[in-house]
């Protein structure tokens, strides 16, 4: 009868494991998703240099369907403050002007009839300024996403602990994601001190 009860908590405790692994993998991949936001969204702010990145959302009506620029053109950077879109058909190439002006993103496209060019126009202090404001606040924003991601795991470990988890699985489960928060946490300020670098550099 002893023996029968021993394997059955063994089983539980076992289970239970399995369980704070996968609380612990999710956990990641939800911090993983924060910082490849962070990182998309930073590749669009404009730092002075030629990107195909800075025309992503832009679209054009293409046969009936909302298609992205770079499904309907080749987008290249020539050089770093040029980018210059080939459309694949020659009579979009209007369309695809008239997107990018709609777009309102502060760039002007010259359109030749062969393709667009679009140059960058190099950055004011005070626009620098404004870009280092915003990086800053997308890694607050990811910051806050990590520390959402260790309150959910934090939760789900304490409702464990109601049903049966041992006190020190659940403590050193805890601890396990506090470090992954801090590992995280600075991944943020290091894409962040290299986009500011990026930014301020004329």
């Amino acid at each position: 009868m002893l023996d029968g009860i021993k394997n059955k908590n063994q089983y539980k405790t076992c289970n239970m494991n399995e369980e704070v692994e996968l609380i612990i993998e999710e956990t990641k991949d939800r911090m993983d998703k924060a910082l490849d936001h962070l990182e998309h969204e930073l590749a669009r702010l404009r730092a002075g240099r030629a990107t195909p990145v800075l025309l992503d959302g832009i679209t054009i009506d293409y046969y009936g369907v909302n298609s992205p620029l770079a499904q309907v053109s080749n987008i290249n950077t020539p050089d770093p403050k040029t980018i210059l879109i080939q459309p694949w058909e020659k009579n979009i190439i209007g369309s695809i002007e008239k997107a990018i002006l709609a777009a309102n993103i502060g760039l002007t496209p010259i359109n030749n009839g062969e393709v667009i060019r679009i140059n960058i126009p190099p950055l004011t202090e005070e626009r620098r300024h404004q870009l280092v404001k915003q990086v800053r606040n997308e890694g607050e924003t990811a910051k806050i996403s990590i520390r959402n991601a260790r309150k959910w795991a934090n939760d789900e470990f304490k409702r464990m602990l109601k049903d049966g988890l041992p006190e020190d699985l659940e403590k050193n489960a805890t601890e396990t994601v506090q470090e992954l928060t801090g590992t995280y946490t600075a991944k943020v300020d290091k894409i962040m001190a290299a986009k500011e670098k990026e930014v301020m550099t004329v």
